[in-house]
């Protein structure tokens, strides 16, 4: 029997993030457990997560770089670091497409504190805009272990707007699927002719969590101390995340931004 359209409401929302979770343990396993060894051998061999996205997918690079219960070698990388470390002038953010635009990516990567074993994760639902493909298919050239977060749904319904053809799934190592339906939104709104409410970023964040945790769980079997944070806000923590920050000198970048 065909199942019924998801409803517009909260709990609507909240059957679609179950649905997406239910996805996520039943078919993503197993990339899971290779995204985590991957991040694994690179922390075993002192190297850095570098953690990359544009748009809303900006927000996994957050999720898995320089935030409490996860590792201190971690970086974020974004297009605003083309401002902040490479002199670029501000109005360059001032184009929403910008993210489709090849030319980018390689700069993004050499203004960054990046070294032969560090291991990338990149995210885009859709996987195809030119900043994305571009850093994917440089790093990988580079010899980069490479983790996407993506939709596979939206991703084999696209053009890649990148000129080799490729999208981002194409140059990774271990593909995620974060279970959203093309074109994100979940719930039906008739009189807007689409949908609305994003999930992309639940399944991303749930995704990320359950990698670094395989990750650790994998040290922890090698017998090596994972270096992760503390909450900042946390009584005591200041002298713990200063000292592994001590240890990354040069290689992990900090700041409010």
């Amino acid at each position: 029997m065909e199942s019924l359209p998801p409803e517009l409401s909260p709990t609507g929302y909240l059957a679609e993030v179950r649905r997406v979770l239910e996805h996520i343990e039943k078919t993503q396993a197993d990339a899971v457990v290779a995204a985590g060894a991957l991040i694994a051998d690179s922390i075993a061999a002192e190297g850095v997560l570098q953690a990359f996205g544009t748009g809303h997918s900006e927000a996994l690079a957050m999720e898995v770089s320089g935030r409490a219960g996860g590792f201190v070698p971690s970086n974020k990388l974004a297009l605003r670091d083309l401002i902040l470390f490479g002199g670029e002038p501000v109005d360059l953010l001032d184009d929403p497409k910008v993210e489709r635009r090849e030319g980018l990516a390689k700069r993004i990567y050499e203004l960054a504190p990046v070294e032969p074993q560090d291991v990338f994760v990149i995210a885009s639902n859709s996987g195809g805009n030119g900043v994305i493909v571009e850093m994917a298919e440089h790093v990988t050239s580079l010899g980069h272990k490479l983790i996407a977060i993506t939709s596979l749904e939206h991703t084999s319904r696209i053009t890649s707007r990148h000129s080799s053809g490729k999208v981002l799934k194409d140059f990774a190592d271990v593909v995620l699927d974060n279970g959203a339906p093309y074109g994100d939104a979940v719930l039906p709104l008739p009189s807007f002719g689409a949908n609305v409410c994003g999930i992309s970023s639940v399944g991303n964040a749930v995704l990320a969590q359950m990698v670094i945790a395989e990750s650790v769980r994998l040290l922890a079997e090698r017998g090596v101390e994972a270096p992760m944070y503390l909450s900042a806000n946390a009584t005591g923590s200041d002298g713990h995340n200063d000292a592994l920050e001590a240890r990354y000198a040069g290689r992990i970048r900090r700041s409010a931004s």
